[in-house]
């Protein structure tokens, strides 16, 4: 495993100028991060998923950017409604993680709300290089 020493503390909403294709331009990234040749980021995955320490390619075409990561497949209201609450405690226990969904309004951040984090990689390795991939151990949803 590569060693990770400076924090990675990357922003994915926000607007900056920058230069692309000879112009200056004002970039806003909501819901991607700043891939910069050799910056160094973060592609989360879902709460049951691994994430991942990247480094930017710096490629034009996406303006230096790149996920921010899995997103979702399903709006959170509409997770609360659908998604299956002893379902996703099970995946969770299954994958021995330690987590806090208990309740029904848990489910708005639960796994199968999610993307799959595997496919959404494959399709920017143009953008990024994997450096090291995390797997989680415990996943505890803010307030």
């Amino acid at each position: 495993m590569k060693s990770i020493s400076d924090p990675i503390n990357i922003a994915h909403n926000y607007a900056a100028l920058e230069n692309h294709f000879g112009e200056d331009l004002v970039i806003h990234r909501k819901g991607a991060t700043k891939a910069t040749k050799g910056l160094k980021g973060i592609i989360p995955g879902s709460q049951g998923t691994k994430s991942f320490i990247v480094e930017g390619k710096g490629n034009p075409d996406s303006f230096e950017s790149c996920s921010h990561g899995a997103g979702r497949v399903m709006g959170r209201n509409q997770a609360v409604r659908t998604l299956d609450l002893q379902e996703e405690i099970r995946r969770l226990d299954k994958l021995n993680i330690i987590h806090s969904i208990r309740n029904r309004s848990d489910l708005e951040e639960a796994p199968s709300a999610y993307k799959d984090i595997n496919e959404v990689m494959a399709l920017q390795s143009d953008l990024v290089n994997v450096l090291v991939k995390l797997t989680p151990l415990a996943v505890i949803k803010g307030v």
